[in-house]
């Protein structure tokens, strides 16, 4: 979608700032990083987990899981998007906050009561749909039974 394709929800100025400037710096980064490695045919998530929890690999995983987390999240919306959902997840966020409105309102206040960098979810642990948040790069593709 083009970069006014979210506005007025998120500015076409926000989304150049985001998009043009964060998430391209961590992709040229990590592209120099993993150059001439064995990590350089991996796929995204494979060089996110094998650098995860490594001390000597923390710009490797900061950057790679800053693509992964800004991928995830730029593939979560659409223009016209937004609003409560319908299908299987409508009935899971049903099933598991009660309602969406309930739903809305923890996913807000995980999100809103973020301190610094970071990132809410939504994600799928043990059958039910739970909510999380993530500081900085962290991710919730590297915890064992859970999928964002």
């Amino acid at each position: 979608y083009g970069r006014d394709g979210l506005a007025p929800h998120i500015s076409e100025e926000t989304l150049n700032f985001h998009h043009g400037k964060h998430h391209n710096a961590y992709v040229t980064n990590l592209n120099k990083m993993i150059d001439g490695t064995d990590l350089a045919g991996a796929s995204l998530e494979e060089i996110v987990n094998a650098a995860a929890g490594d001390a000597s690999k923390a710009g490797l995983f900061n950057n790679a899981a800053q693509v992964w987390n800004h991928t995830f999240y730029w593939h979560s919306m659409k223009p016209g998007g937004g609003g409560a959902p319908h299908g299987k997840i409508a009935e899971l966020i049903d099933r598991d906050f009660g309602s969406y409105d309930e739903f809305a309102t923890q996913f807000k206040a995980a999100g809103g009561g973020q301190f610094g960098s970071g990132w809410a979810w939504l994600v799928l642990k043990d059958g039910k749909l739970a909510i999380t948040k993530t500081p900085n790069a962290e991710t919730p593709l590297t915890e064992a039974g859970v999928t964002p």
